[in-house]
């Protein structure tokens, strides 16, 4: 029963006022008993987060991939420089020439702006060579590991129209509370409103109206991969044709086991346009799944690069004075 939680507050956590009541109910559970399990997977660091998963760049930030070349001996010291930033979500060492990989978020206020920070932490950190790889077309992303093993190879990735949102300062202070760190308790989101000084349905609606307007991507668990037993996860990049990038891109996005799908531009030191997530629990069943993909799709060449350390993992804080703080610091 705790895999089938855990696969629940993964794909479309309750927006109700006593969240897990309803997953215990729908379960046949007390909501004692699935409070329980939960509170002893976050303890045990198995449940990443439980928050509001927002869109980047429809707050206003400009966002992209990035990756750098740093010689082995400076790695250690050059990922306390990137991490020291607000802006940096995720940060790996991969296996390639190119090993530092990480995600750069600025505000629309920022002083430098994406590509002059990229500029600064390649200079800061020495980097032998830099690649930005913004998205061009988004495919998917929706991180639901298969902790019950009954998901199928393929899924519906659906196509949304969003509806039109003039974000306001009361929406702005709705995304600073949404985006923190759900308490396994009866009602956890009591805290927010009480702080928001709104009604549970104001609240809710609010995040209703964000996700039809694509503001909100969902609100959900994030797990910990390894901890919760995926232990081989890698970036397949793909040199595809231009033109046919977003037939094979929808093609690749339908599989379970692919988390994120998006096309990023090439250039003479890097020919792969298309990159896929793929989360398996073991290296064979993860080449097996990429195998799977090589033999649906038209592509040159490929390449899996596995992550060999995770340096940081974090949700951006948005509307952080953070972002600041680190150019006034920096500049």
């Amino acid at each position: 029963m705790k895999q089938e939680i855990l696969s629940r507050i993964q794909k479309n956590f309750p927006l109700v006022q006593k969240p897990f009541k309803q997953i215990a109910d729908e379960l046949g559970m007390s909501e004692d008993e699935v409070l329980k399990i939960l509170q002893e997977e976050k303890g045990k660091n198995i449940i990443r987060q439980t928050s509001a998963i927002f869109d980047t760049k429809r707050l206003g930030y400009q966002s992209s991939l990035v990756a750098f070349e740093v010689e082995a001996e400076q790695i250690d010291e050059a990922v306390k420089v990137i991490n020291s930033h607000p802006g940096v979500s995720h940060n790996y060492e991969r296996n390639h020439s190119f090993n530092i990989w990480f995600t750069m978020a600025v505000p629309a206020d920022s002083v430098l702006g994406l590509e002059k920070t990229i500029e600064l932490l390649a200079k800061l950190t020495k980097a032998k060579d830099s690649i930005i790889l913004p998205t061009l077309k988004l495919f998917k992303i929706s991180v639901k590991l298969n902790t019950t093993g009954k998901d199928k190879k393929k899924e519906k990735v659906k196509k949304q129209n969003f509806k039109k949102m003039e974000l306001t300062p009361f929406h702005y202070d709705v995304v600073r509370e949404a985006q923190k760190d759900l308490e396994m308790i009866s009602e956890p989101f009591g805290a927010m409103v009480a702080e928001l000084g709104i009604s549970y349905e104001k609240f809710f609606a609010t995040l209703k109206e964000f996700q039809e307007a694509g503001v909100m991507r969902r609100f959900a668990s994030i797990l910990n991969h390894r901890k919760a037993g995926f232990n081989a996860n890698a970036m397949v990049v793909w040199d595809i044709e231009e033109k046919d990038g977003v037939e094979i891109g929808e093609a690749v996005a339908k599989f379970s086991a692919v988390s994120h799908c998006y096309l990023r531009p090439k250039y003479q030191n890097w020919k792969y346009n298309l990159f896929s997530m793929i989360h398996g629990k073991t290296t064979e069943e993860t080449n097996g799944i990429i195998d799977e993909i090589a033999d649906e799709i038209e592509y040159k060449s490929y390449k899996s690069l596995y992550s060999s350390r995770e340096f940081k993992k974090v949700r951006i804080q948005y509307f952080s004075p953070e972002f600041a703080k680190w150019e006034k610091s920096n500049i």
